[in-house]
């Protein structure tokens, strides 16, 4: 494997946790109930398409745009306090770059969340490419943008590995050909089926991982 691409949210942050309670404040705004089935429709795809499976679900009288204005004052106003990186990410990072192995972000998060998001922890130089839902015509599991990544990169899908903590993301790098590791949280390792993917790993620490890669970590390696 010649290159390493990310899913960003509940892989690289835990927004994954941050964003049920978006949507259930969102219904509980509406009297609606806020349910996981709901939630594991519109995980991993873009927010567009992911506030409509809510309006249509419910039967809301509301408009995406409106909804998407909405859940970014309340998601912004979590995150500003609780984003934070996941276990094993920065080792991880630190040695695919002592190996010289190229990194980038494929995420269904829109342009403007992300750049407000990952110079929080200096993270932005430390990729060769972030695409978003902006650069897309169809989103995850569809897998334009992890066919997009691999050119990006300059190699085919079949040399790079994609890690990804949702179904719909999984499908994606699986659809594109591309070496599919499930990296799930606590939710979606119960309710979230990965298959086709080359293993499903508990974290990215997991050196199941490195051993695909054919890398050892930055803390093995000798000084």
């Amino acid at each position: 494997m010649r290159a390493v691409c990310f899913d960003l949210d509940g892989l690289i942050f835990n927004t994954e946790e941050l964003y049920p309670r978006v949507m259930q404040e969102l219904l509980r705004r509406r009297n609606k109930p806020f349910t996981w089935d709901l939630i594991d429709k519109m995980m991993g795809r873009p927010g567009r398409v992911s506030l409509q499976i809510m309006i249509d679900h419910h039967q809301l009288d509301d408009v995406v745009d409106d909804l998407y204005a909405e859940s970014d004052d309340i998601f912004c106003a979590i995150w500003e306090r609780e984003l934070a990186l996941m276990p094993g990410l920065l080792e991880l990072l630190a040695a695919l770059e002592q190996h010289g192995i190229p990194k980038g972000i494929a995420t269904s998060s829109r342009a403007h969340i992300v750049q407000r998001q990952l110079p929080r922890f200096d993270l932005g130089p430390r990729f060769q490419f972030v695409l978003t839902s902006e650069d897309v015509t169809h989103g995850k599991p569809d897998p334009e943008i992890y066919l997009k990544a691999a050119s990006r990169f300059g190699i085919s899908p079949s040399e790079m590995m994609v890690l990804e903590d949702s179904q719909n993301g999984a499908q994606a790098a699986v659809a594109a050909g591309a070496i599919a590791v499930g990296v799930p949280g606590s939710h979606n390792r119960s309710r979230h089926t990965f298959e086709g993917c080359e293993l499903v790993a508990n974290t990215l620490a997991d050196p199941r991982i490195y051993q695909l890669l054919g890398i050892e970590s930055a803390a093995s390696r000798p000084a």
